[in-house]
């Protein structure tokens, strides 16, 4: 469940630093009842670009398989079992 607060809670740092953290998913911070900003600990950022990081490679790569650019994983294993003198 997301965690909301009001923009006037930020005036505590120490109580959203630790909210930030507790929760370890983004808190939103609405102004007047309306989303205003999200904030989250630094931890949690490095996951969400960690994990958006693998979903751009894992979709670059369809991408290049639709296009033909591809290699299948047999191709793959044989290359690298020629290259390396093993069998996979």
């Amino acid at each position: 469940m997301p965690k909301i607060v009001p923009i006037k809670d930020l005036r505590d740092t120490n109580k959203i630093s630790e909210l930030c953290h507790s929760v370890k998913m983004p808190v939103f911070v609405t102004k007047n009842g309306y989303d205003d900003m999200v904030i989250m600990s630094s931890e949690v950022y490095d996951s969400m670009l960690y994990r958006q990081s693998i979903i751009d490679a894992v979709l670059e790569g369809a991408v290049q398989i639709d296009n033909g650019e591809g290699i299948d994983g047999e191709s793959v294993k044989k290359s690298l079992g020629e290259k390396y003198g093993f069998r996979l």
